[in-house]
This record gives structure tokens, C-alpha cells and sequence, in this order.
């Protein structure tokens, strides 16, 4: 497992592009004013030993030096002591719905990235508690298995949109089924889920057969609503430009509603509760006291306890990469003239 200390020093890296824009403006320069004085097949006469493709490379080796001392001032570390640990905690699973649906923004930014907001900031009050995510549109996929690494379920969190899976629709019940197998310990007693949806299902009936069948299996089925009762249209965008919004077969623009009712029927026959999302703050501070009342199941959990820092390798690769920029000439070498790796044209 790889630990980064300083990522703030990652910020350095975008100092790369804009050296290179840079770079790309001096030659155009050069080219220019060196065409007022010149024709190119006379200045490369006068200029037999100018190398066209040093300066490249110079410039690729003082990036590449930027590069890896930036890594060494994050200071990665690799843990290298891997350690059994006991924990008390829950498990919970986070059911975040990706249909089309949740692009609408009747709730900022939209609904999608709100849920996420909403799990993010739930995870952050997490101290021992088991995490597993899926993701549900017209079918359930695993996003995450049952797991202790915080860091990894941001990652993944954030990588979750609405094309992520090509069965369109809403199906809670496929959410629930899956979400059944997430808890493979037998003896746990303490399973939770959280659904996070804007209430579209199209599937009712299933989705209330799943939440009675989870519940025989002791899990505590909790919803979270994303959206507003009002409504609102469901943008269609390219490239972060709303290009049109989603029409029915009639032509009709479709708005897609909070639909609160089956949230709450999900959560009444799920031995839960509804909560409301617009407020996250609230929401957050609401699941963190209902999760301090459960009993808590001990379970055993490996982490890396000891961790070893790496930084010198890179500062060692930077400063190398900068060694050779310094001593690399524009004009060409001898040796390498004669191998002529670049298939220039020698001059007589």
C-alpha cells in the first residue's frame, strides 16, 4: 500500500504545461525571426551544428526531472508491515442510483453528485465500520466489496456516473438482492443499508418482495432522498454543455420527481428510516447518531502498521533528469552526427 504525505506539493505539476506552451511559443518565435534574416536551407548552412531536436529534449529532461521531484516532496511511503487488528463497527452498504434520472438539478449541483456528497460526508464520520457501495440504474453492479479502506471508497465513489451502466431504468429490488450478499459473515447482526434515490422505481412490486427478503436476513434498510417533489427536466450534455433535455415518445420533455412515498415504504418495511438529503449537514449528523446507537460487532481487519519513506528515490531520479539537461548541448556531438538517429540531411 502506497501512502502520500504532502499531496498539497502535487499542485507543482502544473507548472509542466505551461513550460511546454511556453517552449511551443519560443520556437514559433524563433522560426519567424529567424526567416526575416534567412532562408532555412541558408541558415541551416550556417548553422551546420545546430541540433533541431536538443532542445526538445532538454526540455523533456528538465520535465521529467520537475516531475519526479515533485513525487519526492509528496514524500510517498510504502507500507511494509501488514498487521492483524481488532475493530468494533458496522457493516454498511451505500446503494447510490446512476439512472439519467439523477442528472436533473433541481438539487445543486445535481442529484448524482449530491448522493455522492451525501456518502462522502457520511464516510468521514466513519471510525471502524465495514463499507461496501453499489450502484444501480436498470441493474445493480459492485462497486466496492465490504472493506475498511476510507480512501479507496472515495475513489471509487467519485468515479460513479450515469453511463456507467447500459441497462437504463430504476430497479431498487436489483440493489437490494445484491446488496443481500455483501455481508458475508454469518454471525453479523449489525447490517445496514443505505439507498440513496430520488424514489423512480420500475419496479415496485419486486423492490418491496426484496425488502421483506433482506430484512429475513436482518438487514436494516435505510433511504436517503436526492431531488425535489416539483421536479425538473433531465439535461442531456457533451462536454459540460446541456445540448438538449430528455423527451418521452411523444416528443414531451420529461421531468422526473422526488418520489418520497416508496422511499419511505422502502424504509418503514426495511425496520429503517427515511431521511431527507437536501440538507447534508442534518442528514450527516442524523445517520452518525443512529450508527452510535447500534450494538457494535468486533471483527478482525488487516492494515498496514509501519510505512517507509520513498522520497529519495525520486529526488535522486529529479536531480539526475536535471544533471542531464544542464550538460546537454543544442549543437550536435560528433558521435551522434554520425550515427544520425534523427535521418537528418548532412551537409558537404
Amino acid at each position: 500500500m502506497i501512502q502520500l504525505d504532502e499531496k498539497i506539493y502535487f499542485y507543482f505539476l502544473s507548472v509542466i504545461p505551461v513550460l511546454v506552451v511556453l517552449f511551443i511559443l519560443l520556437q514559433i518565435w524563433k522560426n519567424r525571426t529567424q526567416k526575416q534574416f534567412a532562408d532555412t536551407d541558408l541558415f541551416k548552412r550556417l548553422t551546420p551544428s545546430r541540433s533541431r531536436f536538443k532542445s526538445t529534449l532538454k526540455l523533456l529532461f528538465f520535465l521529467v526531472g520537475i516531475a519526479f521531484l515533485t513525487l519526492g516532496l509528496v514524500n510517498p511511503k510504502m507500507g511494509t508491515k501488514l498487521e492483524t487488528v481488532k475493530r468494533e463497527g458496522v457493516d454498511i452498504v451505500f446503494a447510490v442510483d446512476v439512472s439519467k434520472s439523477m442528472l436533473a438539478e433541481d438539487i445543486a449541483p445535481n442529484r448524482l453528485e449530491k448522493a455522492k456528497r451525501l456518502v462522502s460526508e457520511i464516510v468521514n464520520q466513519l471510525a471502524s465500520d465495514r463499507i461496501g457501495i453499489i450502484a444501480y440504474a436498470g441493474q445493480a453492479f459492485p462497486q466496492l466489496p465490504i472493506t475498511t479502506d476510507y480512501g479507496a471508497a472515495k475513489m471509487f465513489l467519485q468515479s460513479m456516473n450515469t453511463d456507467m451502466l447500459t441497462s437504463q431504468g430504476t430497479a431498487i429490488n436489483e440493489a437490494l438482492e445484491l446488496a443481500a450478499t455483501y455481508y458475508d459473515d454469518e454471525e453479523q447482526t449489525n447490517r445496514v443499508l443505505f439507498i440513496i434515490s430520488d424514489g423512480e422505481d420500475h419496479s415496485a412490486d419486486a423492490t418491496l418482495n426484496a425488502v421483506e427478503q433482506a430484512v429475513e436476513e436482518g438487514i436494516r434498510i435505510f433511504t436517503i432522498g436526492v431531488g425535489k417533489t416539483k421536479g425538473a427536466p433531465i439535461p442531456l450534455k457533451r462536454n459540460g454543455v446541456v445540448e438538449s433535455l430528455k423527451k418521452d415518445a411523444q416528443g414531451e420533455v420529461v421531468i422526473t420527481k422526488l418520489n418520497e412515498e416508496i422511499l419511505v415504504d422502502i424504509a418503514d418495511e426495511g425496520n429503517g428510516e427515511y431521511i431527507d438529503g437536501t440538507n447534508t449537514d442534518e442528514a450527516v449528523e442524523y445517520i452518525k447518531e443512529q450508527l452510535l446507537q447500534m450494538d457494535k460487532k468486533e471483527f478482525e481487519a488487516k492494515q498496514f502498521a509501519e510505512f517507509k519513506d520513498q522520497f529519495q528515490w525520486f529526488l535522486g531520479i529529479g536531480l539526475l533528469f536535471l544533471f542531464l539537461d544542464v550538460f546537454v548541448l543544442d549543437k550536435k556531438t560528433k558521435w551522434l552526427r554520425r550515427l544520425n538517429l534523427f535521418n537528418e540531411k548532412i551537409e558537404d
